[in-house]
């Protein structure tokens, strides 16, 4: 990574707005005890898992996405009804707030999934790329939760962002992407207690490395920027794609992810993150640097903890009922 140039990925596709797509799921009446879920960036990967799983399991299914194929596709699976829905766009989100408030079901869950990520050295990151980073991935969850906000309290339901381990750990060339999840922890938590009082849950889901086309689209991406701006892709990066660094087909699909969304939606007493990853690598890599961070803030200042009173800050956090 040490020579990569901004790498623009489209991750899992900014999207979901009420558009004008008009299907037959428009005109259902709706089921008693359905709940209906607002899932963002719901056509590919995490986000269209968790619609499938959410219709599945008998839910009503608003899912996001901007391109008129998989709006379309969407639309072929029972109880979802796609809605065109960028979320840097707020026209797009107060028509999306629209339809769903007309359509007579409520709204007792939003997903805020939607999401893309900048990866490259944070000094070659531009400022177009740096905004489009931000617009999506932190202004995004914001814009769209506060416009469903009001609908979500009525049903005093659930709130559950997609997050990732890059909220804790921040390796190099990831700096842009990292600081958005990071952004997403603040969120959660404030939001978690100013909801509270309104009979309002909010969590946050963090995945590791799961199948995605995150990758492929992020080499599309860039591909497709460097033709237009008649630059070559540069050495590391010719190496990356030709060792086949966008492949993400050995990782596991993202189920566990999916999994997790479930219980942060529908457990009677949901935690307040969700860490889900792939292997045991991954759980030691990000809780140990969640440690490391907490040791570096407790060094060399006036009130410094020794080590029973970190074990025993750990216990209690560990079992808050027993305080």
């Amino acid at each position: 990574m040490k020579c990569l140039r901004v790498l623009v990925l489209s991750v899992v596709a900014m999207v979901l707005v009420v558009g004008s797509v008009t299907t037959a799921v428009e005109a259902a009446e709706p089921q008693e005890n359905q709940k209906a879920i607002l899932v963002t960036g719901a056509s590919s990967g995490i986000g269209l898992k968790i619609a499938n799983d959410l219709a599945a399991a008998g839910h009503f299914v608003y899912a996001g996405a901007r391109k008129e194929k998989d709006l379309l596709a969407l639309n072929q699976i029972s109880n979802v009804q796609s809605i065109r829905l960028d979320v840097t766009i707020q026209s797009e989100i107060d028509a999306a707030v629209a339809t769903i408030t007309e359509a007579g079901r409520g709204l007792y869950g939003l997903v805020n999934n939607a999401g893309v990520a900048i990866v490259g050295p944070i000094m070659d990151v531009s400022d177009d790329d740096f905004h489009f980073q931000m617009d999506v991935n932190v202004y995004g969850p914001f814009r769209v939760t506060k416009a469903f906000g009001p609908l979500i309290v009525e049903s005093q339901g659930r709130i559950t962002t997609i997050g990732s381990i890059a909220g804790t750990v921040s390796p190099a060339g990831l700096g842009p992407y990292c600081m958005s999840k990071h952004a997403m922890e603040a969120f959660t938590d404030a939001l978690a207690a100013e909801m509270a009082p309104q009979g309002v849950l909010v969590n946050i889901v963090e995945p590791g490395n799961y199948k995605s086309k995150i990758s492929t689209s992020a080499f599309d991406r860039l591909v497709t920027k460097k033709v237009a701006e008649g630059v070559e892709l540069t050495e590391s990066q010719k190496a990356m794609q030709a060792r086949g660094a966008n492949d993400r087909s050995q990782f596991k699909d993202p189920d566990e992810v999916s999994d997790a969304v479930m219980l942060a939606l529908f457990d009677e007493s949901p935690k307040l993150r969700y860490m889900v990853v792939p292997n045991p690598g991954e759980a030691a890599y990000t809780i140990g640097k969640a440690m490391e961070e907490l040791v570096q803030l407790n060094a060399d200042q006036p009130y410094t903890y020794d080590r029973e009173g970190l074990i025993k800050m750990l216990d209690e956090a560990m079992n808050p009922e027993k305080e």
